[in-house]
C-alpha cells in the first residue's frame, strides 16, 4: 500500500512540475538567490552565511590545481580572507542552471566578474527538504584562446612538478 501512495505520489508530483513551466521558474529563482546571496556573503564577508549555502560534504575546487577541498578544509583555508573584512567579490553575469528529472539536484555554470577578470563557476545543488545547498563548486579561470600559449608557457615551469608527483602516485 505503502509501495503504490509512493508511486502516486511522484508522478503526481513530477507530472505537475513537468506541466507547470511556473514551478520550474520558482526553483530557478530560488537557486539563483541562493548563489547571488552566497557570493555576496563572500563580499560582505559574512562567513556564517557563506559556508552555511554549503552542504556539510561539499567540495570546492579552486582555480589553483591544488585546491580541492572538503567544507572544513575550505573554511580553514578561507578564514584568514574573512577574517580582513571582504573574501572576494564576485558578480554574476549570467548564468544557466538545470535540473535532474526528478527535480532534486540541479546544476549551474555562471560566468563571473571578478579581480581576476573573468572566471567561470559551475556547480551541484541538492534541494534538502525545501532547500537548496551547493555539494559541489568548481572556479575557473578563463583564457582567451589566442593567449594560450602564453599561459601555457607561465604555468608549464610551476605546473610540471606538479604533473610529475601526480603521476608517480
Amino acid at each position: 500500500m505503502k509501495k503504490a501512495l509512493w508511486i502516486v505520489i511522484s508522478f503526481v508530483w513530477s507530472h505537475a512540475f513537468s506541466q507547470n513551466p511556473n514551478l520550474e521558474a520558482t526553483e530557478k529563482e530560488q537557486i539563483n538567490l541562493l548563489l547571488d546571496s552566497w557570493h555576496q556573503a563572500a563580499a560582505k564577508a559574512d562567513s556564517n552565511a557563506y559556508f552555511n549555502a554549503l552542504t556539510d560534504t561539499s567540495i570546492f575546487i579552486g582555480t589553483d590545481a591544488t585546491e580541492h577541498w572538503d567544507k572544513t578544509a575550505f573554511k580553514a583555508f578561507a578564514k584568514p580572507y574573512f577574517d580582513k573584512g571582504q573574501a572576494w567579490n564576485f558578480k554574476p553575469l549570467e548564468r544557466h542552471i538545470y535540473f535532474s528529472s526528478d527535480k532534486k539536484t540541479a546544476w549551474f555554470d555562471e560566468l563571473l566578474n571578478t579581480w581576476m577578470k573573468l572566471c567561470r563557476g559551475s556547480g551541484v545543488l541538492v534541494k534538502i527538504g525545501d532547500q537548496w545547498k551547493i555539494q559541489h563548486y568548481v572556479l575557473s579561470t578563463t583564457i582567451p584562446n589566442e593567449s594560450i600559449d602564453e599561459v601555457v608557457k607561465i604555468k608549464t615551469p610551476l605546473e610540471n612538478p606538479l604533473i610529475q608527483k601526480l603521476q608517480t602516485k
